[in-house]
C-alpha cells in the first residue's frame, strides 16, 4: 500500500514541477492556468465523474450510497469546527484567519484527492465522489461566500441567491446525467462513451500540472521563510490524519462503517491545502501570499505523508 501510493503521488508531484517550470520560466501564455483552470471545471472533472457514475451507480449500489453520504456530511463538519480552532492557533490576522479555516476544512479533496482515489482504488472512486459531495455543498453555501469572498475590499456581500445558484455547476451537472444513465441502463453509442472516458483521463495530470503553474507564479524562496505556512500545513498534514486514524481506530468495520468510508475520510484527511485559496480571493483583488505558500508547502511534504496515512490506515483494516 505504503510503495503504490508513494510511487502515484511521486508522479503527481513530478506533474507539478513540470507546471512550476513551464511557468515560472515563462514556456506558456500568461493567460495559460486559467485556461486550464476553466477545462477542468468544465471539461475533465464532469467528464471523470460522469463517466465513473454510468459504471458503477446502479440499484444494487444506492444501498451503500446514502450510508457514505450521511457519513460525509458528519465528516465535513468535525472538519468545520476543528479549522475554526486551528485556524486561531496559527494566524492572527483576521484575513490570514479565513483562509487558514478554508484551507483546513476543504483541503484538495477534488483535484489531488481525485487522482489518488482514481488510479489507487477505482472501485470505489463513485462513492469517494458521493463522500465528497457535503463538502462541495458547505464549499458553495458558507466555505467560498463566508471565508473567501465575504469581506473583501469592496465590502461585497454574496447573497443566497448567488449561493445557490453556483450548485447548477458542469461538475453536479454531470454527476446527474452519469446517474440516469446508469440506473436506466440507456445505450450511449461507443464513439461517446470512449470521448467521455478519454476526457476523464485528463484530468489527473492537467490539474497537477495547473497546481505547479499556480506555486510558479510566486516568489518561492520568500514564501519558504514563513515559519507559519509549517505550522498550518503540519496541523493539515499530521495532526488532522492522526486524529482521524485515532477515531476510525474506533469504529467498527462493519455495514455501516465500511472500509469504503475509512478510506474516503482518510483521503479527505491527509490531502494538502486546495487552490480556491488562491484561485478565489484573487478575483477580489485579495493578497494571495500566503495562500499560495500553504499550497507549496503542503503539497511539497504531502507527498511523503499521504502514503504514510494510507499505510497506517491498511494496517488498523487488517
Amino acid at each position: 500500500m505504503f510503495e503504490s501510493i508513494l510511487n502515484q503521488m511521486i508522479c503527481l508531484f513530478l506533474l507539478i514541477v513540470v507546471g512550476f517550470i513551464v511557468s515560472k520560466w515563462r514556456f506558456v501564455p500568461e493567460n495559460t492556468s486559467q485556461v486550464l483552470s476553466k477545462l477542468e471545471n468544465i471539461l475533465f472533472v464532469p467528464a471523470l465523474v460522469m463517466g465513473t457514475f454510468i459504471d458503477n451507480f446502479t440499484l444494487s449500489s444506492l444501498s451503500s450510497m446514502w450510508k457514505i453520504f450521511v457519513l460525509g456530511f458528519a465528516v465535513v463538519f468535525f472538519f468545520i469546527a476543528l479549522s475554526l480552532v486551528a485556524a486561531r492557533i496559527c494566524y492572527k490576522e483576521d484575513y490570514l484567519r479565513k483562509i487558514a479555516t478554508y484551507g483546513l476544512a476543504f483541503s484538495n479533496f477534488g483535484f489531488m484527492g481525485n487522482a489518488i482515489m482514481s488510479a489507487v482504488f477505482p472501485e470505489i472512486f463513485s462513492q469517494y465522489v458521493v463522500f465528497t459531495l457535503p463538502f462541495w455543498f458547505m464549499i458553495y453555501i458558507w466555505g467560498a461566500p463566508v471565508l473567501l469572498i465575504s469581506g473583501s475590499n469592496n465590502g461585497e456581500k454574496v447573497s443566497m441567491k448567488q449561493r445557490l445558484k453556483s450548485f447548477a455547476n458542469p461538475m453536479l451537472i454531470g454527476m446527474f446525467i452519469g446517474m440516469i444513465i446508469g440506473l436506466t441502463g440507456l445505450p450511449i453509442p461507443k464513439g461517446i462513451r470512449s470521448a467521455i472516458g478519454d476526457l476523464g483521463k485528463c484530468m489527473s495530470p492537467i490539474a497537477m500540472v495547473l497546481t505547479g503553474m499556480v506555486i510558479g507564479k510566486t516568489d518561492v524562496w520568500e514564501l519558504l521563510k514563513r515559519w507559519r505556512l509549517y505550522l498550518t500545513s503540519g496541523v493539515k498534514l499530521i495532526v488532522y490524519p492522526a486524529i482521524m486514524l485515532g477515531i476510525l481506530a474506533l469504529l467498527p468495520v462493519n455495514g455501516f462503517f465500511s472500509v469504503t468510508f475509512l478510506r474516503c475520510a482518510a483521503c479527505v484527511a491527509c490531502m494538502p491545502m486546495g487552490l480556491n485559496t488562491i484561485v478565489i480571493p484573487a478575483a477580489y483583488g485579495k493578497d494571495t501570499t500566503d495562500a499560495a505558500g500553504l499550497a507549496l508547502v503542503s503539497h511539497l511534504f504531502a507527498v511523503g505523508t499521504i502514503p504514510l496515512t494510507f499505510m497506517i490506515l491498511q494496517n488498523l483494516i487488517l
